[in-house]
C-alpha cells in the first residue's frame, strides 16, 4: 500500500510555513490520541506529508515538538483569562474570572492540558516565575491579580505567589476532575466552579473586606 504524498523540498523562505503544518498534525494526532506516548515523530511525519528527518529540520526531537503545540494553545489561555478580566474594577472578582476562563479552557483542551499538567512533570519557583513553561505567562497574570486584591485591602496581606499557588491548586483539581472522571459533577458543573471559586475567596477575604 502506497504511504501518503511526500512534499517537494520547500522553497526558501517556506520553513515557517512547513514548521505550522507540522505543529498542527502533532495537534490533531494529540487530540485524536489524548495520549503523548502514543504519537510518534513517523505519525507526525505522516499527517503532515513530511519525511521524519524533515521535522528534525525543525525539532531537536518529540518533547521539543510537543512543547511547542503546548505553547501556541497555552498562549491563548493566557490570552482568555485576560480577556475575562478585562475590564472589572473590582479585583476579587477579577480573579475569579480568570479563574473560570482557565477552566474552561482545561476541558476545551484536554489533550494539551493532560500532557503539559497532569503527567509526571519536575516544575521549580523558578519555572513559574520565569514565565518560560507554556502556562506560566497565566500563572503570571494570578499572581498579579493577588498582588492587586492585597494592595486594595480586599485580601489579607502576604506572599502573592503563595496564595497564587493556592488558587491554582483549586482550579487545576476542579479541570483535572472534570477532564478526567466521566460524569463529574454530579451537580450542575457551572455552580460547581462558582463554588469552588467563592470558597477560595472568602477565605482570602476574611481579614480583608467583606465579599458581596
Amino acid at each position: 500500500m502506497a504511504g501518503p504524498a511526500r512534499r517537494r523540498r520547500a522553497p526558501k523562505g517556506e520553513g515557517d510555513r512547513l514548521r505550522e503544518e507540522i505543529l498542527a498534525a502533532a495537534e490533531r494526532l494529540l487530540i485524536e490520541t489524548g495520549d503523548e506516548a502514543a504519537v510518534s515523530i513517523r505519525a507526525i511525519a505522516d499527517a503532515a506529508g513530511v519525511t521524519p528527518p524533515s521535522i528534525y529540520l525543525h525539532f531537536a526531537d518529540k518533547d521539543e515538538l510537543v512543547f511547542a503545540v503546548c505553547q501556541l494553545e497555552f498562549a491563548e489561555l493566557g490570552r482568555r483569562m485576560e480577556e475575562a478580566a478585562q475590564g472589572e474594577k473590582d479585583p476579587v472578582r477579577a480573579v475569579k474570572n480568570r479563574g473560570r476562563a482557565y477552566i474552561a479552557f482545561g476541558v476545551e483542551h484536554p489533550a494539551q492540558y493532560r500532557i503539559l499538567l497532569m503527567g509526571k512533570r519536575e516544575l521549580t519557583r523558578e519555572d513559574f516565575e520565569s514565565g518560560t513553561l507554556p502556562g506560566m505567562e497565566a500563572f503570571a497574570q494570578v499572581v498579579e491579580s493577588v498582588q492587586a486584591c492585597m494592595d486594595a485591602g480586599a485580601f489579607a496581606p502576604g506572599d502573592p505567589f503563595l496564595v497564587a499557588m493556592g488558587l491554582w491548586a483549586a482550579v487545576h483539581g476542579v479541570t483535572s476532575l472534570l477532564i478526567t472522571v466521566p460524569g463529574f459533577p454530579l451537580v450542575d458543573a457551572d455552580a460547581l466552579v462558582d463554588h469552588v471559586l467563592d470558597v477560595q475567596a472568602r477565605g482570602l477575604t476574611a481579614h480583608g473586606r467583606p465579599i458581596e
